[in-house]
């Protein structure tokens, strides 16, 4: 890492509303990703209150429960989010009908799926919105690899990838969305992950 970043990383490690407002005078073409899994309302809102129209990306897998969809719709009302929906190639209908129900995790086909309904639509996304800047609300406290994260990282493509939330708690985020009014969702299930300290794949990748 370079010593900007280390900087950075070392000035910003508690301050992600500061942290928000530097990243987003690094690049031209900056995006913001969304799962709208619990909390995710925080980072939705810090970043549009620095720039209102970012492009918001919602790699929306078709397996989200009834009440992420209805979550989704709120927020995106509520904070008029820039939203840039991808979706895997086939609607979750055609794959069930080919292959059945969602694999589960010790099933061989299961990262296949997650492939299909997650990574590629996250690349899709990368090639087609070109960022140069790329906000996610990772927490360290979600997995073992989230907590060895540094805010600010650069990745091997040159995208600046920012997670101003690293450091927050539960307890941070839920007084943030108290203060701001802020939804919140907890029926959210991530069919690629299925077991909450499992990662995806997609944050090891990019």
């Amino acid at each position: 890492m370079s010593s900007e970043l280390e900087a950075i990383n070392r000035d910003f490690a508690n301050n992600p509303q500061g942290l928000v407002e530097w990243a987003l005078t690094q690049g031209a073409r900056p995006i913001c990703t969304t799962n709208f899994r619990p909390f995710e309302a925080v980072i939705l809102h810090m970043v549009t209150q620095v720039r209102p129209d970012i492009p918001i990306v919602w790699m929306d897998s078709g397996y989200n429960t009834e009440a992420t969809y209805q979550f989704a719709d709120e927020v995106i009302q509520q904070l008029n989010l820039n939203i840039v929906s991808f979706v895997p190639r086939r609607t979750r209908a055609h794959r069930e009908a080919l292959e059945g129900p969602m694999p589960g995790i010790d099933d061989p086909r299961h990262a296949a799926f997650t492939q299909e309904v997650k990574i590629e639509p996250f690349e899709r996304a990368l090639r087609e919105m070109q960022p140069d800047v790329w906000f996610t609300a990772l927490r360290a406290e979600d997995t073992p690899e989230r907590a060895k994260m540094q805010p600010v990282s650069r990745n091997s493509d040159g995208l600046l990838k920012v997670a101003p939330l690293l450091q927050w708690s539960a307890k941070d985020m839920y007084q943030y969305l108290q203060a701001h009014n802020l939804p919140n969702n907890f029926d959210y299930f991530d069919p690629t992950k299925v077991e909450e300290k499992r990662e995806c794949g997609l944050h090891l990748q990019h």
